[in-house]
């Protein structure tokens, strides 16, 4: 069987549902409580809008009707949240319309609520039969700069032209 060359489907079914997953809230932020109470943190909701390019990495694999592949993930953030973000991200479809998933890692990094850094996002997204799943959220401890021990979630938006926007919701240790 040959391995179709950079898979046509995966950048439609990304930009369509496993980036975007319109409407689908998020799953809250896990906060690790043996945290010490004492430090004091700040809530907030970013929110803005983003591009994003993504490119084919390496060969697709096409068996017993699953298609699998890589992805280079590029954004650009706008509006609360001013960065940008570089990740990776695995895909996979199956022969059944509206079934697909994928998991991507992204370094985020930027300015939030005017403080500086990185931290790093965990997608993981499903789609069952059309019926769209997505999670987003700071991976634990991956904060750095002014924004270490940012904790918190994303969702993302697309409106009919083609537009994404995203609201963050995160928390951040007050700065001393």
């Amino acid at each position: 069987m040959e391995i179709p060359k950079p898979m046509p489907w995966l950048t439609s079914i990304i930009v369509v549902a496993a980036i975007v997953f319109p409407g689908v809230p998020s799953a809250s932020a896990v906060v690790d409580s043996s945290a010490s109470k004492e430090t004091e943190t700040m809530s907030g909701h970013a929110r803005g809008s983003f591009t994003v390019k993504m490119a084919p990495q390496g060969e697709g694999d096409s068996r017993d009707g699953v298609s699998t592949g890589r992805m280079s993930l590029d954004k650009v953030f706008s509006g609360d949240l001013d960065a940008t973000g570089r990740g990776e991200m695995l895909a996979a479809r199956t022969a059944i319309d509206g079934s697909a998933g994928y998991v991507a890692i992204e370094r985020v990094t930027g300015t939030l609520d005017g403080r500086d850094g990185s931290f790093v996002f965990q997608h993981s997204g499903t789609m069952t039969r059309g019926a769209q799943s997505l999670s987003i959220s700071v991976v634990p401890d991956s904060g750095t700069g002014e924004l270490t021990g940012i904790t918190g979630s994303m969702t993302i938006d697309i409106a009919a032209d083609g537009s994404h926007s995203y609201t963050f919701a995160y928390s951040l240790p007050a700065l001393e």
